[in-house]
């Protein structure tokens, strides 16, 4: 965060030096009033009118973002135990494979590939995965025994058929799409 207020102020500089210098005969307070203005609750933020109006008559304007907006996501820390060779632990790594995927747009575009692949339904009840009743990634062929991340060995399914899949054993292939010819 203290890097991001610093980018941000360092870029409030840089723009300040910049209305001066392009308005060499205005004053600080005109120069203030026609580049910088107050946007709910912060003051001096650089925006431009788009040319627009709210009802009230006020300009709409287009703000310049703050770094220090930026959300900061830890990465979470592995397990001092984990070993991504024991097969018991490959529900660990498969949470994690999820996360990751769930945190990045690729990950995301994968994930919504996976469902629609599947017909929105996991292959072991055959009901619908939805956001309330969760999902968890599989992998088809487990990566201790050499799968991969790709797309053909990921399945998505609930996180209690997921449970049945490793307390059981029971073995999953992906379902076949039917073509719509």
């Amino acid at each position: 965060k203290a890097t991001f207020a610093r980018v941000d102020h360092e870029i409030w500089v840089a723009l300040w030096r910049w209305a001066v210098r392009r308005h060499p005969q205005k004053g600080s307070r005109w120069i203030k009033q026609r580049y910088f203005h107050s946007s709910g609750t912060r003051n001096w933020v650089f925006a431009a009118p788009t040319g627009e109006r709210f009802p009230d008559g006020n300009p709409i304007l287009w703000t310049l973002r703050k770094a220090s907006d930026t959300p900061i996501k830890r990465h979470p820390l592995i397990k001092l135990e984990a070993n991504p060779f024991n097969p018991q632990q490959e529900t660990y790594f498969e949470e994690r494979v999820s996360l990751k995927m769930q945190n990045s747009l690729r990950g995301r575009k994968k994930l919504i590939n996976l469902w629609l692949e599947q017909d929105r339904c996991c292959p072991i009840c055959q009901q619908l995965i939805t956001q309330e009743t969760g999902w968890h990634v599989h992998h088809i062929i487990r990566r201790v025994d050499g799968g991969k991340d790709g797309s053909t060995n990921l399945i998505m399914v609930h996180p209690n058929c997921h449970n049945q899949i490793h307390v059981n054993g029971l073995k999953v292939v992906k379902p076949v799409r039917e073509s719509g010819l």
